[in-house]
């Protein structure tokens, strides 16, 4: 309980550090290569230690065409990444969430697109517009015991302008949300993220 709760707090002290960055324009992209297989399986790991035993299914559905090696702030991306998968298990009781990543070819390299979606409360049409403002959260009486400083998205939208994307929601109340967010990224190897030798021998029972 002790560890938990120290991660807790480290993570509401970097979101508080995140949001002053932005704040005052001192927020700097550091770009570098990185692999796009590596990060997925980081985000994957965090997602799966923050659902522990809940009764709820983690899909990932990634196209294996995406480029494995690829150049922006890895690290921001993974944030972006856990923060939206974070919201998405922390607001889902039943069902499941659903990573889906893809990349499509655009003149400067790729354009990263990232979609999470869950089965989880959903969000009312009226209180959309307020998701991405800072130190915001809907339906506070209805989820009080859910933690959280409601800075998550309103930093998330932030790095991914910072980066030239955007970020887009759709949500049905009491159905589930989508988060859609595309972020530009050169390209630094074109050899996709995951190649199937000799797949038309392989046979596979559903």
């Amino acid at each position: 309980n002790i560890h938990l709760s120290g991660k807790n707090l480290l993570g509401i002290i970097n979101d508080l550090l995140d949001f002053s960055k932005i704040e005052s324009g001192k927020m700097e992209l550091v770009c570098d290569y990185y692999d796009i297989s590596s990060t997925l399986n980081d985000v994957i790991n965090m997602t799966m230690a923050r659902k522990g035993d809940s009764n709820i299914e983690f899909v990932v559905d990634c196209d294996p065409n995406i480029p494995h090696r690829l150049y922006g702030d890895e690290i921001r991306i993974r944030q972006i990444m856990v923060n939206l998968l974070t919201n998405a298990v922390k607001f889902t009781r039943e069902g499941g969430v659903l990573l889906s990543i893809s990349a499509r070819e655009e003149r400067y390299g790729v354009n990263l697109m990232i979609s999470v979606r869950d089965s989880g409360i959903g969000i009312k049409k009226e209180n959309l517009h307020k998701i991405f403002k800072s130190f915001s959260q809907v339906d506070t009486k209805k989820n009080r015991a859910i933690e959280g400083t409601g800075l998550g998205l309103a930093i998330c939208k932030q790095l991914v302008k910072k980066m030239g994307g955007v970020i887009h929601v759709d949500s049905e109340y009491g159905k589930g949300t989508e988060f859609t967010v595309v972020i530009p990224q050169k390209v630094v190897n074109e050899a996709p993220l995951a190649v199937l030798e000799n797949k038309d021998k392989i046979k596979v029972l559903c």
